[in-house]
This record gives C-alpha cells, structure tokens and sequence, in this order.
C-alpha cells in the first residue's frame, strides 16, 4: 500500500473530523463527538495551536489521523500526550498505523520529550497488543480521571467564588 505520513493542514478539518466519528461508532460512543470542522480549525490550525496533528494520506484521501499535544509532567518535565491515533477500518494492518506512530515518536524525541502517554480501552486488545510490540508499558493499575462539562457545572456551583 502506497501512503505517506504528514503533519495536517487546514483543509484536512473534514476528513479528520470524519475519523474521529468514526472512532467514536468504534467505541460505541457514535452521539459523543461534540466538535465540528471549525473547532478543529480554530484549535490546531489558529493562532493558537492546542494540538498537533499528523496524518496518513493516499490519494489525496486520509486515512489515518495522529493528534497530540505537549504536556507537562512535574517528575519528568515535558512529555507528549497521544490523545487519538485513529486509522480508518479498511486500512488497518497495512502499517498506516505503525508509520504514524513511528511519526508521533520522532516528533516527540525533536521536542525533547521525556514520555509519550496515552489511553487504550481495555477491551480494544489490538490496539494494546499493537503497543506492546512497540514496546510501550501498558499500565494496569493506574485509573482514568474525567471531570466532565456537567460535573465542571456542579463543582463550581458548590465553590464559594
């Protein structure tokens, strides 16, 4: 399969959008996806920039996406968060996915980054099987903590500000 890895332009909202719902369907999540286009645009194409993305492009279509941002760690200092590596269904196991994290690894050695991290659901064992041959270290005993949108809501309406 012929594809080449690149880092994403504005005009590339649409299609990455489109893997990101795509994603979601995946994890059985498909009304999640609360973004459109234009936030897309204004958060990784605009002044400024709260992610980067790379993406897996064939024939001018992509079919594989990579978002990730710079995180502070206070025990290591800079470290690359891996928020979606996402290939689409009919290129997976063609090393789409391989190459775009080959690439999110580069990127994170050329901005000296002591970790790159990410989450995996337990029950996608591809994706973690994958990552393991790649030699990243799955943890099992730390736990995922979100705070979401209503929750945010609640807790301000408790503070006395």
């Amino acid at each position: 399969m012929n594809f080449h890895i690149r880092k994403a332009k504005k005009d590339d909202a649409k299609q990455i959008l489109n893997l990101i719902i795509e994603l979601a369907v995946f994890e059985n999540e498909p009304n999640a996806v609360e973004i459109n286009t234009e936030d897309i645009i204004s958060s990784g194409f605009g002044k400024l920039k709260d992610f980067s993305c790379f993406v897996a492009e064939t024939n001018e279509i992509i079919v594989g996406i990579a978002l990730v941002y710079s995180r502070f760690s206070t025990w290591k200092g800079r470290i690359l968060h891996l928020e979606d590596l996402i290939v689409t269904k009919k290129y997976r196991g063609k090393g789409v996915g391989s190459a775009l994290l080959d690439k999110v690894v580069t990127h994170a050695s050329d901005i000296n980054a002591k970790r790159v991290c990410w989450e995996v659901l337990n029950w996608n064992i591809n994706a973690i099987e994958f990552y393991k041959s790649k030699g990243a270290d799955v943890k099992q005993d730390w736990n995922v903590v979100h705070l979401n949108e209503d929750g945010i809501r609640n807790y301000m309406s408790k503070l006395k500000v």
